[in-house]
């Protein structure tokens, strides 16, 4: 053993702080809680990240789902089959059961662990669970960041959204379509994240890191709790632990920023007693959390072009106005009471139609289109026995024509192309200098 090594070792000896009753009861509670939390959800999917590999959610296998299962049977009654997956809800039933299951198991482990245990504290257990939570917290922040940075969480409002009335949508829709609208404002908030996660990557900059991430899902969860977005759950979990990552520093902050106090380095407790080891320690931190990063970057790359800006677009995409409807030999004329007749079609994405009836009524069809024999099939999602055939021709970039059956009965469609360019949300812009506020 070198001197150094020898040094090293009487030094934590000899410094090992005693942390009283409380502290050390409320250090092992959050340290079970979290950790067993982080690893069921999709924090463990997310620095797992393997590319071409969909991981299952872990509160979706044994021995997760069982526990859930039962306690939602039998401690809270609920009689309602549980959804485990492809909900893309962060707020079911599941996760509340979930989280009360873990409150219950922390509570027993460390309670049972401070009747055992006789250590005056845990310097490096604290160590290992601090860098835990930081690439935890930092595979969130880029997760949410980087689907921000490259706007594809919040994408510019769709051609069926840009129709929908205000009050038709709902508080979580408004949220989105408001995000979504100003691009350079969601890649801001984007970028914000990505700092944050970034930061946390350094131990030396895990303060920073830890208050930059504090003000991003502080401000994150405030949004989905006053715009109804089913995250709340999660959102809370990552304030909770940036406020974790903080709490050794709260007395040092209040002394810097409130009480105008001058404040003490404080001396890192490390995992390793060599120097060489601590290097090693480092130099895997920063190549695990540039793993993370190319993950994210990989991952966005992937949705701008299945899901976003770059995604393929409709043949027949546009806005179609009905303009002409006949059914069975029947011309319609466009009355509100008149639930056959369509008013207007958007098509968007390549398999989607939205149909609009003339009585507001409102379906998203599967669409099939066929460029070659200029053909399209349609079924409804939600009715399997509803199915409609037409062959298409386009007589005018702005005009299409559908002939062919509905539901059995024939007909025939006479559509107009709608400027999208005319909606002020696309063509308003920016304004340096406004003599009025132009607000419509």
């Amino acid at each position: 053993m070198s001197t150094e090594t020898l040094v090293e070792l009487l030094r934590n000896e000899t410094s090992t702080p005693r942390w009283n009753l409380a502290t050390r009861f409320a250090f092992r509670f959050c340290c079970v809680y979290f950790v067993l939390y982080c690893l069921s959800n999709q924090i463990l999917t997310s620095l797992l990240a393997i590319p071409g590999v969909d991981l299952p959610d872990p509160s979706s296998i044994p021995p997760l789902r069982p526990m859930i299962t039962w306690t939602a049977t039998h401690v809270f009654r609920v009689s309602h089959p549980l959804v485990f997956t492809g909900s893309g809800s962060g707020d079911k039933t599941v996760d509340f059961v979930l989280a009360f299951c873990l409150l219950v198991i922390a509570l027993f482990v460390s309670v049972v662990w401070s009747l055992l245990a006789h250590a005056p504290s845990h310097p490096r257990l604290y160590k290992a669970f601090r860098v835990f939570l930081r690439f935890a917290l930092a595979s969130q922040m880029f997760v949410y960041g980087f689907d921000k940075a490259f706007p594809l969480q919040m994408p510019f409002p769709r051609l069926f959204t840009l129709i929908e009335p205000f009050g038709n949508l709902s508080p979580m829709g408004v949220l989105w379509s408001s995000v979504g609208a100003s691009p350079p404002y969601e890649i801001a908030v984007g970028c914000a994240e990505i700092l944050g996660g970034l930061l946390l990557i350094l131990p030396r900059t895990t303060t920073l890191g830890a208050m930059v991430s504090l003000a991003d899902v502080v401000y994150v969860f405030l949004l989905n709790m006053t715009y109804d977005v089913p995250v709340k759950l999660f959102s809370l979990h990552l304030v909770l632990i940036c406020l974790i990552l903080l709490a050794p520093e709260f007395r040092r902050l209040a002394a810097f920023f409130v009480l105008n106090r001058p404040i003490q380095p404080v001396a890192e407790i490390s995992l390793f007693q060599s120097r060489r080891a601590r290097r090693i320690a480092l130099a895997a931190q920063m190549a695990f959390g540039l793993w993370l990063v190319a993950m994210n970057l990989y991952g966005v790359r992937e949705g701008w072009h299945s899901y976003g800006p770059g995604a393929p677009h409709s043949p027949l995409y546009g806005i179609w106005n009905v303009e002409q409807f006949t059914l069975d030999g029947q011309t319609h004329p466009p009355l509100l009471t008149d639930s056959d007749r369509w008013r207007r079609v958007i098509f968007d994405a390549p398999t989607l139609m939205v149909l609009d009836r003339m009585n507001d009524a409102r379906s998203y069809d599967r669409a099939a289109i066929d460029e070659g024999k200029h053909t399209l099939q349609l079924s409804d999602r939600a009715d399997p026995k509803w199915k409609a055939a037409f062959t298409y021709t386009r007589p005018a970039a702005d005009q299409l024509s559908l002939d062919g059956t509905l539901n059995g009965h024939p007909a025939r469609l006479q559509l107009r192309l709608f400027d999208a360019h005319q909606f002020r949300l696309e063509d308003r812009g920016f304004h340096w200098i406004q003599e009025y506020p132009f607000n419509r």
